[in-house]
């Protein structure tokens, strides 16, 4: 066994982190008919020089003595609520949005079209999302997506998830990746992310209905915005504009305040975005709010 707050990777430095210990058990016997052990997983809340206290992720915190400890190192951070959504689950989320689709189930699948002009252009909003179990054989789920948007005079389009089973049989049954090749898709918390974002210092907010924009003027000239759309507690963020002759100044940061104040209001908890990998500005504005990538989905077209 380690001397005191000496080995075992533990000590003052993991207050605030997950750990896992392993402490001795006075008293009993464990299987071997050596002393008993048993494990503490949670977070480290404080360490001086004869104990440390951990509080599990249910139930009272625990206070170790240092000189039970047999072993103990820091593990990663579990996964928030929101990572832990699927990637179908996230996907769902965004199936309103702002193009409203018609959609329709095939299995687990969704197909969306947009039957209006407004949002036609909209890959997202008319392709079919296949994520999940079609509830057939992957050549007659296919037969029904061409069939579906042929009728419609539609590109037959899927939005599959990068890696998955689906992306790798559409791609050898002759499908074509479509550029951009992914579509990473962000998610964070509403509440810390507006925390970093800091002061909405003039940004004008509109919300009607679901939608929310978020403007921002400068000498009398608007210098960009961003929108908005709320699903139930989760709002998707999209359309950040800065004008070129005003970037590097902090408003885009400000906007998200803005969008984000907006959301909290009408009580979005989760955000979620979609960005451009080589969009490396907002890579980091939006790295610097905490959002991190879920998962990425990518778009296939069908053979010609």
């Amino acid at each position: 066994m380690s001397a005191p707050g000496t080995a075992h990777g533990l000590g003052p430095h993991v207050v605030g982190q997950r750990v896992v210990v392993r402490r001795l058990v006075p008293g009993e016997t464990g299987p071997s008919g050596g002393p008993a052990m048993t494990d503490v997983l949670g977070t480290c809340l404080a360490w001086d020089g004869t104990s440390c206290v951990v509080a599990p992720e249910s139930g009272a915190a625990v206070t170790i003595p240092l000189e039970l400890i047999v072993t103990g190192k820091p593990v990663p951070p579990r996964a928030s609520v929101r990572q832990r959504v699927t990637a179908r689950e996230a996907e769902i989320r965004a199936l309103p949005l702002w193009t409203s689709p018609t959609t329709e189930p095939l299995g687990e699948w969704v197909l969306r079209v947009v039957e209006g002009e407004r949002g036609r252009r909209s890959r997202r909003a008319n392709s079919c999302l296949a994520i999940g179990d079609p509830g057939m054989p992957l050549d007659a789920a296919l037969a029904t997506v061409s069939a579906f948007y042929t009728s419609r005079g539609r590109e037959v389009l899927l939005q599959a998830e990068a890696g998955s089973d689906v992306e790798n049989a559409l791609v050898g049954a002759g499908w074509t990746l479509e550029e951009p090749l992914d579509s990473p898709y962000l998610v964070g918390s509403l509440v810390m992310a507006r925390r970093v974002a800091g002061q909405d210092d003039g940004v004008e907010t509109v919300v009607d209905g679901t939608r929310v924009l978020a403007t921002l003027a400068v000498d009398g000239a608007e210098a960009g915005r961003v929108r908005g759309e709320l699903n139930g507690d989760w709002l998707c963020v999209h359309g950040l504009e800065v004008d070129e002759s005003r970037r590097r100044q902090g408003l885009g940061r400000r906007l998200m305040s803005g969008v984000l104040e907006a959301g909290a209001e009408q009580g979005a908890s989760t955000v979620w975005l979609e960005v451009e990998r080589e969009n490396t500005a907002a890579w980091m504005l939006y790295a610097g709010l905490g959002l991190r990538e879920h998962h990425r989905c990518r778009y296939l077209s069908a053979p010609g």
